[in-house]
């Protein structure tokens, strides 16, 4: 084979699959179940065995789920927890509970004698106290003893906490004996075998899982014995098939990239991209891309999976208890929120999922990814608590009572209804608005989930129904064709509501999907496919549709066909090509209820008209879930008639054309009662709002010593006497004047929390402790060093010859790299600080108008610095006009930002954010099943493996053979 040692091999992705480690199978094959690991840290746990332990206490970790219990402790000469705060306790085996034991094995000391006596104790004492008081998992309890070994049997200890009740015991033990030679193998197993539990013994890294996983047939030995009760287990959302560790690794990667960038641009700058502006810079645009979490993502698919254990239920002349495996299938999120109906829930109206864990299984405020493919540390675990945020003005992590007590209803899964007022952030946590909401829930019968619905007070109620329940089959009986009202390639439906799916076909788009079924319904002898049934699937209908949405879709369709015919991009009229090239108008649309979006584009040139509906068609498709959509009916409430503005942020930093979004709402109202049936709006210019801006305000805004700003409603400037502050928040710009805008009741601050937010943490060495260190271990210090010295002088030789070799042909241009006497310098500043994630909470102080019109700030005039400006309203806008005098001098020091920063909450000397969390630890309902004994359990004498060497006989009398002829 020929190989090429400058050519990059590709590397194969890494497969860390293993079904056994994922959630679904670990929570059918066993009931809930509180552990104890204890970690043996005496002096002789150096060296390999510690590494050996350490990556059993991970795997162990890795196998519990968010309704286990866990907690670890380290034993030498006394016991101490692998996490000092979560003293005499055990915590929640959640993803960021399970993060945190890990780093605090990674730390352990190693020291003194094993005190077995003190570490069994206090294991049985947490279990009993947790046991007593019905916390924790309330199901199986076990000890895991991780050790190289065991003096004494401490029978005395097992007598005293796990015989009382023979023949049952409510602790099972399991011990891990690590290192090859090892002389305490019969006490240490029988500790196993006394107590229902198991023994392995593990002498290479190899055989970590294997031997790890044998826990598990054990702890499902009472589920196997009872052969009738197959428990059905519901999954927290995790994402399909990637290993939560893999968020790290990406996370070095990205760093990786990171300093690459660096050094490169380095090369390219010199040391330009050293000055505070450009490392500000870039800082900010990093921490954006951190800062900036999507709602939705294609990197991972999100699901749920239900599952149940499958038994041997043979008759065996030994007695053993035989777990064959798991059965379970996967149920993606996105295919339970398409059958939630989402069009029912309206405009800002959604659904979501509680479990019994108070966790969310999904929700619009769920965001479990940032950089665009990294898993966050703790994603899986996000409380209700922590997305529905009420706007009381608590303090961070200080629930209201009455979040809290609805709470309890919902995983109680109980049924009830409430109004709250609440804060809803959006547009990247940028803007906020405060919403009454009513809730609505009920539990979802034979699963763990809560289903909660709600939608807001004022619009939410009513909601607009098709007086025809048959329109489809009204325009066929009149010979219409269905297909005349979808002409043309100007419209969108929604592309994840469900309108008709075929099960055997498959659609590059789902405007053709919906295009073959309209063929369909116009043929003779159409009947509607039966709705969601509960028919098996080999008797399912090959289609489906939804009937309701699809009447709908097809009235807007028809009612807005004019918008597709009467208005023309290519228009000769006069007065049409003036108002286009006056306002600068690209683009008009409409968008109804039912998810349909059509739009004409308006053009100057046919290149124009090339590129600028797929930008429209791809970005602006969702409908009601648009930003603009919600936006405008929000504004509705605020002057009926108002169109809301908006300007993508920072747009002013962009080298193109901005473009302007304004859209109003329409709403359609009978007997008192109205809902909201389209949004219509157009996109334009900026420069042509800029310029007509200019021709209205005149001389006002011309003068040298005034500045004017046109400000929506959230506090982001639309028009600025300055390019680059467009699109940017008007404190970052004059934070004084915002603040007195405040004062002034013009904007209120509201202060909003992210508690799924990702923090940056030093990963630097944060042990100070002192390993122990033989004679050996100086000797391979001396010789390293040698080696090191040995070859920085070969490297210096060869740099040395090759300088000489290439000294010709520099170039003057080459002038700017840095000289070789700051190399270390230059190295040290382009230098990434390695970090490493941390969940963590954060806040951000958004802002919002008020509503009143008759505000006093309105009618009040400028006063030479005591007031330096004038702040008025925009007829029928979401803005304000407010005019600054120059003159005043301005305070550079109050500068105000819509960035989350992080919250630093009062934390003790040994406590960390995972501790304050569990510190507040929150009602949660076990799960119904629990099978943690059967009386035939005693009879089964299996309780142990270990690695064995076994005398292949053949090789043996082979070799005796050969002997004779030696």
């Amino acid at each position: 084979m020929r190989q090429f040692p400058a050519a990059k091999w590709k590397a194969k992705p890494v497969d860390l699959y293993d079904c056994r480690l994922r959630s679904w199978y670990m929570e059918a094959a066993t009931s809930p179940k509180d552990i104890i690991i204890l970690l043996d840290s005496s002096g002789s746990m150096k060296g390999q065995r510690l590494d050996i332990a350490k990556k059993v206490v991970n795997t162990i970790l890795d196998t519990l789920g968010t309704n286990d219990f866990v907690n670890i402790f380290t034993f030498g000469k006394t016991v101490e927890p692998a996490v000092k705060c979560f003293e005499e306790t055990l915590v929640q085996a959640n993803l960021g509970n399970i993060r945190e034991l890990m780093e605090g094995v990674d730390n352990v000391n190693i020291g003194n004698i094993a005190n077995f006596t003190a570490a069994l104790t206090k294991a049985f004492e947490v279990l009993e106290q947790f046991r007593t008081e019905q916390r924790g998992a309330q199901c199986n309890q076990a000890i895991m003893i991780v050790s190289d070994g065991a003096p004494f049997t401490y029978a005395d200890v097992f007598e005293q906490y796990n015989w009382r009740d023979l023949p049952f015991k409510p602790v099972r033990v399991f011990t891990y004996l690590i290192g090859k030679e090892v002389a305490d193998v019969k006490d240490i197993k029988w500790m196993a075998c006394a107590n229902q539990g198991y023994y392995v013994h593990l002498s290479d890294m190899a055989e970590v899982r294997e031997m790890v996983l044998n826990y598990i047939p054990v702890m499902a030995r009472p589920l196997v014995l009872g052969k009738n009760d197959h428990p059905v287990v519901w999954t927290q959302v995790y994402a399909d098939f990637i290993d939560p560790k893999m968020s790290d690794w990406l996370w070095e990667t990205k760093q990786c990239d990171d300093q690459r960038e660096d050094v490169l641009e380095f090369r390219r700058e010199g040391y330009r991209m050293l000055e505070p502006n450009e490392v500000h810079k870039r800082i900010y645009l990093r921490n954006k891309a951190a800062w900036n979490q999507p709602l939705e993502s294609d990197t991972y698919q999100f699901m749920t999976t239900v599952s149940m254990p499958v038994y041997d239920r043979r008759m065996n002349a030994t007695k053993i208890a035989n777990l064959l495996g798991v059965a379970g299938t996967d149920v993606p999120i996105r295919d339970i929120k398409r059958m939630l109906s989402p069009f029912l829930l309206g405009v800002n109206g959604y659904a979501f999922i509680v479990t019994n864990n108070g966790y969310i299984l999904f929700h619009p405020d769920f965001r479990p990814i940032f950089q665009g493919n990294i898993l966050k540390p703790a994603y899986n675990s996000v409380d209700m608590i922590e997305v529905e945020l009420l706007d009381d003005d608590r303090a961070a992590r200080d629930f209201n009572p009455v979040l809290l007590t609805i709470r309890d209803s919902i995983i109680n899964q109980s049924t009830g209804s409430k109004w709250m007022l609440v804060k809803n952030h959006f547009d990247e946590m940028k803007r906020v608005a405060r919403i009454k909401r009513q809730y609505y829930w009920r539990a979802i019968p034979n699963t763990p989930f809560t289903l909660v619905i709600t939608y807001p007070e004022q619009y939410g109620v009513h909601r607009l129904a098709i007086r025809a329940e048959n329109e489809i089959h009204r325009m066929n009986i009149k010979g219409e064709n269905l297909l005349n009202y979808f002409g043309g390639k100007r419209w969108r439906i929604h592309p994840t509501w469900l309108y008709c799916k075929h099960n055997n076909k498959t659609f590059a788009t789902p405007e053709e999907e919906l295009v073959w079924f309209l063929n369909k319904m116009s043929q003779p002898g159409w009947r509607w496919p039966l709705s969601r049934s509960a028919l098996p699937p080999e008797h399912a209908a090959l289609m489906f549709c939804d009937r309701q949405l699809m009447q709908s879709l097809v009235f807007d369709a028809r009612v807005t066909e004019w918008f597709s015919k009467n208005t023309s991009f290519n228009s000769k009229d006069d007065k049409g090509n003036e108002f286009k090239q006056r306002f600068g108008i690209t683009v008009a649309f409409l968008a109804t209820h039912s998810g349909l979006t059509r739009w004409q584009e308006f053009h100057s040139n046919m290149a124009e008209e090339a590129g600028a509906g797929e930008v429209f068609s791809e970005q602006n498709k969702r409908a009601i879930d648009e930003m603009w959509y919600k936006r405008a009916v929000d504004q509705h409430f605020v002057h009926k008639d108002s169109f809301v503005y908006s300007v993508p942020f920072d747009a002013g930093d962009l080298g193109e054309e901005i473009t302007v979004t304004a859209s109003n709402a329409v709403f359609h109202t009978e007997s008192a009662k109205s809902a909201p049936a389209a949004v219509v709006g157009f996109q334009f210019h900026h420069s042509a709002l800029d310029k007509l801006f200019r021709n209205i305000t005149g001389n006002g805004c011309a003068v040298e010593d005034r500045e004017c700003y046109v400000i929506d409603n959230n506090g982001f400037i639309i028009i600025s006497p300055y390019r680059q502050e467009i699109g940017k928040f008007f404190g970052e710009i004059n934070g004084g004047i915002m603040l007195r805008l405040v004062e002034e009741k013009v904007f209120k601050q509201v202060v909003v929390y992210d508690y799924q937010a990702v923090c940056f943490e030093s990963s630097g060495d944060m042990n100070a402790s002192n390993s122990l260190l033989s004679p050996l271990f100086h000797v391979l210090r001396a010789l390293k060093w040698l080696l090191h010295t040995a070859l920085w002088y070969i490297v210096q030789f060869t740099n040395t010859a090759i300088a000489e070799f290439i000294d010709p042909y520099i170039d003057e241009d080459m002038s700017d790299y840095p000289a070789s006497t700051k190399t270390t310098d230059w190295l040290r500043l382009v230098t990434l600080h390695r970090t490493r994630l941390k969940s963590c909470d954060m806040q951000r102080v958004l802002y919002l108008m008020y509503n009143e019109k008759d505000n006093v700030a309105f009618n009040m005039t400028a006063h030479v610095c005591e007031r330096p400006f004038v702040v008025l309203p925009i007829p029928n806008s979401n803005m304000i006009l407010l005019v600054i005098d120059q003159r005043c001098p301005r305070d550079p020091s109050i500068q105000l930002s819509v960035n989350p920063a992080d919250i630093h909450y009062p934390l003790d000397k040994n406590q960390t954010f995972a501790c304050y969390k569990n510190d507040r630890e929150f009602s949660r309902v076990r799960p119904v099943s629990c099978i943690n004994r059967h009386i035939n359990e005693s009879s089964i004498e299996l309780c142990g493996k270990a690695g064995s060497i076994y005398i292949n006989v053949i090789l043996l009398m082979l070799g005796l053979s050969l002997c004779r002829y030696l």
